[in-house]
This record gives C-alpha cells, sequence and structure tokens, in this order.
C-alpha cells in the first residue's frame, strides 16, 4: 500500500484545523486567548485532540498543533495554561425547565438523598420550617418547596395536607412533586388556587381525596395543577434581572453554554424577552412555547422571528405534552401499573393528556409552521401515540426533512425504536432515572421495563443521535452525573439497571454536544471544538475519557466560557 508523506501528512492536518467549520465563518488573527497546557477533546471525528485553541472576536480562530497556533499570537492576545486540566465544547442542555431557574432561589429545595434533605415526610415538614425560619417569611406569605420524591417515602407514607397544616396554619405551603407535574398543597394554599371538594377533577388530571370524603388530601397533578401554575406573580423589573442573572450562573455552574426553557407560557416569554433585551443574559436560551397557548405567542411574535437569536434568547419550536411522569404514575402506558394509579386507580394504565385527535392535529399545526417540535411522551403509549401523530402529520409531505425530538421517551419498546429510526425522530433520553427512580420504575412497571429505560446504547445502534438530560428541576444540573448515569446505569443503591443500554463515556459526551447542538439545528456553531464555531468551552479538572468509569461523577466543572468570556470559575 502506498504511504502518504508524513510531511503532506502534516501540511494536510494544519489544513484541516485552519479550516472554518462547515456553514461558520473563521475569524482572522491575531487571537484574543491562546489556550493549551491540557487535553483539549474536540468532539469532532475528523479530528478529536489538539494541543491548542485560540479564540477571535468570541469564535474559535484555530484548534491544533501548538506550534501553529502560536503563530498567532500578538502583543494583546492572552496565553491560558490549562494546567493539565481539559477542554470541551460548552455543554448543551437539551431539555430542562429553565424558567424554574430564576425561581428556586426563592424556594425550599426538598430532593431526596443525596442531592437533598427530603428522605422522609419529618425531614420534608422539618426542612420546610428551616426555610421559613431563616428567610422570615412572614405570615400569610405562601411557601413553596421543590423536588419532593414520594417513591423513596419509607413505608409508603406521602406528604399529605393535614401534615403541613400542622405545621404552617398561619402560610399556605406548596410542595412540587419532582416530576413537576403536580404538587401537595396545605388547606391555605388550596384555598388560594381555588380547589375544594366541589372542584371536579378534569380529564387528565388527578386530584387525590381524603378517605371515604371528597376532600383534597393535598397531591394534585396533570391538568389539575396547570391552573396553579398559572397563577405564578409576575416579576417585578429588577427582578427580572436579577433571577435571570442568578438562574444562568447555575447552568454556567454546571458548564452550560445553551439551555432550555422546556415549555413556555407567553408571560414567561414575555418576561425572557424583556430580560435578554436588558442584556441579562450570559448564556444562549432556546424557548419552547406550549402547545396551548401558542396562537397568543404567534399574535405577539409571528413565526418569521423565530429561530434567530435576540440577546441570547430565540424561540425553537414548540413544545406538545401528551402524557405524564411514570414515577409520579400519570405516564401513559399500553400495560397496568404494578401498583395502580396515584389516587388508588385499579387497572391503571395512565392516560394521555388530550384525545389521539387533538395530538394529531396539534403537530400538524406545528408541521404547517415549519419549526422544530419536542413532544413529552414517557410512556410506551404516549410514544405510539407520537408515532402516530406524526404518520398523521407527514402524509400529505412524507418526505420533508423535519425536526422532531421525543422528550425522555424512557420507556420505549424495542419495535418503537425502529419505527423512530424510520421517521427520523430523535430520542433526547433521561439516564439519570437509572440512578433516581429505578426502584420505583421496578415497583410500578416490572424489572424488565425498568431496565430498559432510556436504550440509548440501542438507540445508537439503530443509527439515531440521541440527546441527554437533567430535566432540572426535576434533578440537579450536575452534567457529570448526567453522564455518569448513562455510561454506568446504576441505581441509588448500586444495583446494574440494564447494563446491556450502557454507552461510551464518548458517546454520552456526544449526547450532551454536538448531538445536542444537532437537536438545535446549531451544528454549524455549536458542539464540536472546530475554527469558525462559537467560543463556548468548559473546563474540566480531569478528561472524562481517561478516568475509571466509576470516577465520572467527580469530576469537577473549573470554568465556563461563552463566547470566550468567563462566565464561572470555581473557587
Amino acid at each position: 500500500m502506498r504511504r502518504t508523506p508524513a510531511l503532506l501528512l502534516l501540511a494536510l492536518s494544519a489544513s484541516l484545523a485552519l479550516r472554518p467549520a462547515t456553514g461558520a465563518a473563521a475569524p482572522t488573527g491575531p487571537a484574543d486567548t491562546l489556550f493549551h497546557g491540557g487535553d483539549l477533546v474536540t468532539m469532532a471525528d475528523a479530528a478529536p485532540t489538539a494541543e491548542a485553541l485560540a479564540v477571535k472576536d468570541g469564535k474559535i480562530l484555530f484548534v491544533g498543533s501548538l506550534a501553529e497556533a502560536e503563530k498567532l499570537k500578538g502583543p494583546a492576545t492572552r496565553v491560558v495554561d490549562l494546567g493539565g486540566r481539559t477542554m470541551l465544547p460548552g455543554f448543551i442542555d437539551s431539555h430542562s425547565h429553565y424558567v424554574n431557574s430564576l425561581l428556586v432561589a426563592n424556594q425550599c429545595k426538598l430532593y431526596a438523598p443525596p442531592a437533598g434533605p427530603g428522605k422522609d415526610v419529618e425531614s420534608l415538614v422539618a426542612e420546610l420550617k428551616k426555610f421559613a425560619a431563616e428567610r422570615k417569611v412572614p405570615k400569610g406569605e405562601e411557601i413553596i418547596g421543590y423536588g419532593y420524591d414520594d417513591t423513596v417515602m419509607p413505608g409508603g407514607r406521602l406528604l399529605n395536607r393535614d401534615d403541613l397544616d400542622a405545621a404552617f396554619p398561619d402560610h399556605p405551603v406548596r410542595v412540587d412533586h419532582v416530576s413537576m407535574h403536580g404538587a401537595v398543597l396545605n388547606s391555605r394554599a388550596l384555598a388560594k388556587y381555588g380547589i375544594s371538594a366541589a372542584t371536579p377533577t378534569p380529564a387528565g388530571g388527578v386530584i387525590v381525596r381524603k378517605p371515604g370524603t371528597e376532600e383534597p388530601w393535598g397531591l394534585i397533578m396533570e391538568t389539575a395543577f396547570l391552573p396553579v401554575l398559572a397563577q405564578a406573580p409576575a416579576m417585578t423589573p429588577e427582578q427580572e434581572i436579577a433571577w435571570t442573572k442568578a438562574g444562568q450562573r447555575l447552568y454556567a455552574e454546571a458548564g452550560i453554554t445553551t439551555a432550555q426553557e422546556g415549555a413556555t407560557h407567553l408571560p414567561q416569554l414575555q418576561s425572557m424577552r424583556r430580560a435578554a433585551k436588558a442584556g441579562a443574559h450570559l448564556i444562549d436560551v432556546v424557548a419552547f412555547p406550549f402547545v396551548i397557548g401558542l396562537d397568543g405567542i404567534l399574535k405577539e411574535i409571528p413565526v418569521s422571528e423565530w429561530g434567530v437569536y435576540a440577546g441570547r434568547l430565540k424561540i425553537g419550536g414548540v413544545k406538545i405534552t401528551i402524557d405524564g411522569s411514570p414515577q409520579g404514575r400519570t405516564a401513559a402506558f399500553t400495560t397496568p401499573y404494578l401498583t395502580g394509579g396515584p389516587g388508588g386507580e385499579k387497572d391503571w394504565r395512565g392516560e394521555l393528556i388530550a384525545p389521539q385527535t387533538t395530538i394529531n392535529h396539534a403537530m400538524k399545526k406545528v408541521f404547517e409552521l415549519d419549526v422544530p417540535v419536542t413532544f413529552h411522551a414517557n410512556g410506551d403509549a404516549a410514544l405510539d401515540a407520537l408515532l402516530e401523530a406524526h404518520a398523521f402529520a407527514t402524509a400529505a409531505h412524507p418526505g420533508k426533512p423535519r425536526n422532531v425530538t421525543a422528550i425522555h421517551a424512557q420507556f420505549m419498546r424495542k419495535d418503537q425504536l425502529a419505527k423512530f429510526a424510520a421517521a427520523g425522530i430523535r430520542p433526547s433520553f433521561y439516564t439519570l432515572h437509572t440512578y433516581y427512580f429505578a426502584d420505583a420504575h421496578r415497583k410500578n412497571r416490572g424489572e424488565a421495563q425498568a431496565a430498559y429505560i432510556s436504550p440509548m446504547r440501542d438507540a445508537i445502534d439503530a443509527g439515531l443521535h440521541p440527546t441527554n438530560h437533567t430535566d432540572f428541576v426535576v434533578a440537579p444540573l450536575d452534567q457529570l452525573f448526567m453522564l455518569h448515569s448513562a455510561v454506568n446505569r446504576v441505581s441509588r443503591d448500586g444495583t446494574p439497571v440494564g447494563p446491556d443500554q450502557r454507552v461510551s463515556p464518548l458517546e454520552g459526551l456526544k449526547t450532551m454536544t454536538v448531538w445536542a447542538a444537532e437537536q438545535y439545528g446549531e451544528q454549524a456553531s455549536k458542539g464540536t471544538l472546530e475554527a469558525g464555531k462559537l467560543a463556548d468551552l468548559v473546563v474540566l479538572d480531569r478528561n472524562p475519557l481517561k478516568v475509571d468509569a466509576t470516577a465520572l461523577k467527580d469530576i469537577r466543572v473549573v470554568e465556563t466560557f461563552k463566547e470566550g468570556v468567563s462566565i464561572h470559575r470555581a473557587e
């Protein structure tokens, strides 16, 4: 076989390193900043590693050898020695609820251990009391907690209205379920939100009643919870700026440079736009307006203004929710839950949020707008509904490319995976459930289904480019723990959860960089370290491709850069 001369290879390598990524315009030197002295993991298949990276005007000027990079130094170039640390493209959040990050600074964190203190009802109440005392919450003012995980409560003893009434007779108290699909309310909060014994349970909703009565016992979920969310008070202009920066710092601390607001209503979008216009955004945010209320949003923001960043905010498409939460037992399945429904229902399979015809026409409406769509779908019945809606909406133009993402897609059957691949529907998986909720899924759905949640290995092998997400605030923002969950797939007690669905660390990183960029149609500007792309960068204390798989969760974010500017640096 003829060998390519070494000098030709070197020349070719330098040419490729300096060549801008497809669709991106590379700046010209001299560099503003030059990074070297660590592992540069580019996530680009053609040149997966490099010695140095140069930045100019917020974009990557050069990635390649240190000798070539030094030629781009000028009198004002800042040279940064990484000190053996690892640089990657900034992490791209493929699904979370960004707006909630603005609020949780003023709420009580109640995640179950190890993420929080909520190990039982007594711990929940004690933490709420501590929060109220530290904040000196005045009588009559609402107290809100988040992250309540009923699946880990010892002996099945769940938080209820009576617990909160006894502890907080003078405050409305709302404890949001970890799924973000519901909450437990005390009597004052139920009265505040207009929920009583006379309130009918809406279609697709859950109002748990006190045994033997029609009185709400605290837990409300799904469509019954939506009116509560709709009554959230508006932020003041000062709060919009301050809370936007505080919320985005949470993402930056996790190495995230692009975040998602996963189900946006018009008032939230208006607030986000005001903050973006005021220059408050540290990172990019992609908003997906909820299909309910879409017409009102279109009147104010025509689709011609979508898909383009303004002040680091863009509308990325439309969100459609078609079922609920598997750990909350509101996800829609083709077979019954082993533990019944959240309100004691028998032969309970969960329910679709809306009839199939409504889902079909919602998807068709989005396709007629020619924008991306994300579908919340957890149970296999919901995924069947998604596939049916996709077939209905694409019937007139079956070959036209569409950007469709199934958010969560956790309880996918193997036959559905093949259909997803054929239809080109991208799953955005939620592998953190293998750690946080595996025990609940085993109880609710059985060992076989629990082991196959978020089947990332099979999805990749089928030719799909899945992404992975935290669904914050359902789970904490921790991209390295998320990576750990995809690679190791072990539960809280260390039990393997579908080890045949494990992926390599490199594949796991692709789900949060290059493939996540594809999800947003931003692969020309994000997702890899290549010349011409945005200098969105994260520096880690260790290389995820070199540590033992069990140590991935212990890797820490050292620094995060947005367009070449440091927006977070660990102390």
